[in-house]
């Protein structure tokens, strides 16, 4: 009971920045109807309970899952035992992560269906899949992490000159998307697992970072390729009207209620299944063991449909419709400025967040203490949401502007910065661009992209989850020099180095 109340307060404390700019906005500048208004109160409040009951779940279930699988996969000692464990877990767990389905259908809706959901789903999750076996692979040969990036960034940017502006900003927001509330948490157990079985502890401790990043570049470059051998013209789209529910406060969550718990349950049973036949034929865990896992992977589907169900019926309206008020507004300053706040306290809602500082923490031994790392996290994402604006707003502007010198400097630093936070930084930017950010932060670029003359939504409404996820590669990276000049300075051995 003590730990459930702990994560309560940690997200209490989390959501209610967030709402409380939304409040002071309703009854200043951007008044919103009633009904929507009521809608955002219950929606944060579906979040607040579901989230600490889907972090409790976590800790007691997936994290268990993919740490035993992982130990499982790095005992084998074999190849093909390795690469064909990724490619499966890898494609499962993105094919049913909601944070893609979510992306899928954003992107098919401003398409008018051009891109179809499920075609978009299954090409990001093929691309998943190879880039976790690569990063398998990767951990149990000993491959240095900086050197596999450094390619797979050079074949990303290769790929780019043939992509056009709006599949470059769609292949970098599924990058983003597809690392969500359910992938994270298991692919970081899953690099545990393999990385603990190590005889160099330093090695395991560097190694339990990064498979998140790699499988991420996997989403990217699956999309580029789909783009480029598809040959397709320009896409064209514009914000779809939204849904009206005649003053209805609770319709939103009664129609999308179904439609949540199925895409949950779909994402969750693949799991739940590949691990009881494990159980069955290898794991033998005791019952104890196996009664409590599943207790977790039912906290965690309660937990994660009560989150999403929040978020979508709730939050992302209201991302939308305040977005472009303040647009209309024509004050680019106060746009601006309540982008970059609502970046820094939407960081602090994703929970993805808290399974990655936790770890870091764990894995340093609280050398590098979660709430430095969450600081670090908030300035980079609320940056990376202002300049997204700035982006919609100042015509000319375009994705390739930030992504490109952003992406080189943060590929640079690799080769100064202590090993271990590479991959801490790199996994960041897939966790930092989690459930809140695939909705009510897109939803408030693509509200701002369609009040904005001059501006498409398809283009300039897309991207911003690009964004955030390339900030906190630069961020915690810069975060990796200062505590490297501490260790030196203190005569501290470094970390990760």
């Amino acid at each position: 009971m003590s730990v459930l109340f702990s994560k309560f307060k940690e997200v209490l404390a989390s959501v209610l920045p967030i709402t409380l700019i939304v409040v002071i906005l309703h009854f200043t500048v951007t008044p919103l109807e009633t009904p929507v208004f009521l809608r955002f109160l219950f929606g944060a409040l579906l979040i607040i309970v579901g989230m600490t009951i889907f972090l409790l779940g976590v800790d007691v279930g997936i994290t268990p899952i993919g740490n035993t699988m992982g130990s499982s996969i790095a005992r084998s000692n074999k190849l093909w035992i390795v690469v064909i464990a990724g490619l499966l877990l890898g494609f499962m767990i993105s094919v049913a992560e909601p944070d893609l389905h979510i992306l899928a259908g954003q992107v098919s809706a401003v398409t008018a269906g051009l891109l179809s959901k499920n075609i978009f789903v299954i090409v990001v999750s093929l691309g998943i899949a190879v880039m976790v076996a690569v990063g398998l692979v990767r951990i149990v040969y000993n491959f240095p992490l900086y050197k596999l990036l450094l390619g797979v960034y050079t074949v990303i940017f290769g790929l780019a000159l043939f992509v056009s502006p709006e599949f470059l900003a769609i292949s970098f927001d599924a990058s983003g998307a597809t690392t969500g509330a359910l992938t994270v948490p298991f692919i970081l157990a899953l690099a545990m697992g393999v990385s603990r079985l190590k005889k160099d502890s330093k090695s395991s401790e560097k190694d339990s970072f990064g498979l998140v990043a790699i499988a991420s570049a996997g989403a990217i470059i699956a999309v580029m390729l789909m783009s480029v051998l598809s040959k397709g013209d320009r896409l064209t789209g514009s914000l779809p009207v939204a849904e009206a529910y005649a003053g209805s406060i609770l319709g939103p969550f009664l129609t999308k209620l179904p439609v949540i718990t199925l895409e949950v349950f779909v994402a969750l049973l693949p799991i739940l299944l590949l691990f009881l036949i494990l159980q069955k034929v290898k794991f033998r865990m005791s019952v104890n063991a196996v009664r409590k896992i599943l207790f977790g992977m039912l906290f965690t589907f309660v937990g994660l449909v009560l989150f999403l169900l929040g978020v979508n019926a709730g939050f992302m309206e209201v991302g939308s419709v305040v977005s472009y008020e303040l647009a209309l507004l024509n004050r680019r300053g106060l746009v601006i400025g309540v982008a970059f706040l609502l970046g820094l306290v939407t960081i602090l809602a994703e929970p993805a967040v808290y399974v990655l500082t936790h770890q870091i923490e764990e894995v340093t031994s609280g050398y590098v203490q979660r709430k430095v790392v969450m600081i670090t996290l908030a300035i980079g994402v609320a940056s990376a949401v202002a300049l997204s604006v700035v982006r919609i707003l100042v015509p000319g502007l375009q994705l390739w502007h930030f992504l490109l010198p952003g992406y080189l400097l943060s590929l640079g630093l690799m080769f100064v910065v202590p090993k271990l936070f590479i991959g801490i930084a790199f996994d960041s930017g897939g966790v930092a661009s989690g459930p809140m950010t695939a909705t009510f932060v897109l939803a408030f670029a693509q509200g701002v992209a369609e009040a904005t003359e001059g501006a498409a939504v398809l283009v300039d409404g897309f991207g911003i989850i690009a964004m955030v996820a390339m900030t906190p590669l630069i961020a915690l990276q810069l975060l990796g020099l200062v505590f490297k000049m501490k260790s030196k300075k203190g005569g501290v051995e470094k970390i990760g180095a």
